[in-house]
């Protein structure tokens, strides 16, 4: 007669609502109980995810789990929590409120938290440090099959009884090909989340001191090919909208980047994918291989200053940057950037300058940060040295250092929040530059005056949507074109916002619309809009009304007569 199986809860809060916030690292060590010799007889799972976009009050989230899994209120089982930087305090709580109903309850954390220093994690009978899909099926077993706590497993370790100069040490690396995918086995169904998070490999080749993954394998190890071939092929029969590849470095090895391209155009050519590569890889070939399925690639930037990026073990050749992020211009490639704010001996000058690199290159996104200063880093060990002074509760952004004081990262910020704004939500990628060129101006004055703007108007660190960023835009820019006594380019100059911020709005949404413009849309849609001043002296003006529609290769546009 089959014995009744041990419940086993896997709980972890993410930090929005959307498929790049999906569980795949609770849904991982949970599939790895299902699948492990010491523990598939003995255990079931269950994952529950909730989103901290839709609640943040631990009590409520409480009720909710016993709704879901009633038998956790008297069972004798384990409860695993995926720990990281966003949701480490409102999982605390949560431990502390579950404990209280059930004291028979094991509570078991991991995740970078955990990893960074696993007797800071009090709450929790055990930490589990490093990767845990080997150490988690060992402790299991020993707890509840062989009933004992006398056991010695490399990673695991009991945060309420702290030994004086324990060495640290991370569980054994799980060799890829006996892991099992949390999408095949039904652990997980991307459906629920409207995308998935796909993982093709693990480890990194670089070190950067900022990231967990400078003290992880300095390898890289992929998984099978018919493991990624089957998930494709789920994929494809689950028809998934998007789907956001978790490797830190896709195109590390060329080889294997192309062909999951050459897979992905055959299988998936409805899915769009989002890659994190590194730009010092990006030759013609590999352009036109991203250009050949939807897609957009983000780089980590993170500052265009060689010497900073030294100080946090990265490269920079400026040269070569700019001419392969070219490569993907040519090939009509979506592309974004990563920049960090904060970073050891930048300065708030240096970091203007990053933002003038970056938005030279025209991407499609600029994402700026404050620089964390994690656990269980390298940069976290380095730290007094560079003489940073951070806040010691997550996120532990960055407070001041020796070359970025503590105002000069108030500063950096409120710039942040304009240029995201203006850039990003405001979808300014088509005319841009086209502006701010024709004011003879850098990016980051222009951004920095549109900051002061934002501050007069009260709009700073306010959310601000849709048509009322179009208007900040349009009555920001025709007070720049008046102070610069450039009134006679104004109207080129907004009709190119008006234009560009109707087909962005039919690309993002399908939604059509009818916008008065004072020059002929296939003129300001031409390269000679490019130069403000050569079209404004030379396109005659026609007013009209034209209408935005979805055409069939995209959005597109016609007089309304």
């Amino acid at each position: 007669m089959e014995c009744e199986k041990i419940n086993a809860y896997f709980i972890t809060a993410l930090s929005e609502t959307s498929p790049q916030a999906l569980p795949l690292g609770a849904a991982c060590i949970a599939s790895s109980v299902k699948h492990n010799s010491l523990t598939k007889d003995f255990f079931s799972s269950s994952l529950y995810a909730f989103s901290l976009e839709t609640c943040t009050d631990a009590k409520v989230i409480s009720e909710k789990i016993i709704e879901v899994f009633p038998n956790i209120k008297e069972e004798k089982c384990p409860v695993c929590m995926s720990v990281y930087v966003w949701n480490r305090n409102i999982l605390t709580d949560l431990v502390t409120i579950l404990q209280k109903i059930n004291n028979r309850l094991i509570f078991i954390c991991g995740g970078p938290e955990a990893t960074a220093n696993p007797f800071s994690m009090k709450n929790f009978d055990y930490a589990i440090v490093g990767q845990g899909e080997e150490s988690l099926p060992l402790l299991l077993h020993s707890l509840f099959i062989k009933k004992t706590d006398s056991f010695s497993i490399p990673g695991i370790y009991c945060p309420k009884k702290e030994i004086a100069d324990t060495k640290v040490v991370r569980s054994c690396q799980p060799k890829v090909d006996t892991l099992f995918s949390p999408y095949l086995d039904g652990t997980l169904d991307p459906t629920s989340y409207g995308g998935a998070l796909w993982e093709l490999a693990r480890g990194c080749p670089f070190k950067c001191s900022y990231c967990y993954e400078s003290k992880g394998e300095k390898t890289i190890s992929y998984f099978p090919k018919e493991r990624l071939d089957a998930e494709i092929d789920f994929f494809a029969k689950k028809d998934v909208p998007q789907i956001f590849v978790l490797d830190p470095t896709y195109n590390a090895n060329k080889k294997k980047a192309l062909e999951i391209l050459k897979v992905i155009s055959k299988k998936l050519p409805r899915t769009f994918f989002y890659f994190e590569a590194r730009a010092e890889f990006i030759d013609r070939e590999m352009a036109n291989a991203f250009a050949k399925i939807k897609c957009a690639v983000q780089f980590g930037l993170q500052s265009a200053d060689e010497n900073v990026l030294k100080n946090v073990n990265r490269s920079f050749n400026r040269k070569v940057f700019k001419r392969n992020v070219g490569f993907l211009n040519d090939s009509g490639v979506v592309f974004g950037f990563d920049l960090i704010y904060g970073l050891p001996g930048d300065t708030f000058t240096g970091f203007k300058k990053s933002i003038d690199f970056a938005l030279s290159l025209y991407p499609n996104n600029l994402e700026l940060f404050c620089l964390s200063v994690l656990p269980g880093t390298k940069l976290y060990d380095d730290a007094k040295s560079f003489h940073l002074i951070w806040n010691k509760e997550p996120p532990y952004n960055v407070i001041e250092s020796s070359t970025f004081p503590e105002k000069d990262l108030q500063k950096a910020s409120k710039l942040s929040f304009a240029t995201d704004l203006f850039y990003n939500a405001g979808r300014a990628v088509p005319w841009f530059m086209i502006i701010v060129t024709a004011l003879k101006e850098s990016p980051s004055s222009f951004l920095s005056d549109f900051t002061h703007y934002l501050q007069e108007k009260n709009y700073l660190q306010k959310s601000v949507k849709g048509e009322e960023i179009q208007k900040l835009q349009k009555d920001f820019v025709s007070k720049k074109f008046s102070e610069k006594r450039l009134s006679k380019l104004l109207p080129a100059a907004l009709d190119l916002i008006e234009l560009n911020g109707a087909l962005g709005l039919c690309s993002a949404e399908g939604k059509e619309s009818v916008i008065s413009l004072s020059y002929h849309p296939d003129d300001l849609m031409s390269g000679y809009a490019c130069d403000l001043h050569f079209f404004s002296a030379n396109a005659g003006k026609q007013k009209n009304k034209t209408r935005v529609f979805v055409g069939n290769d995209g959005p597109d546009w016609a007089l309304v007569k």
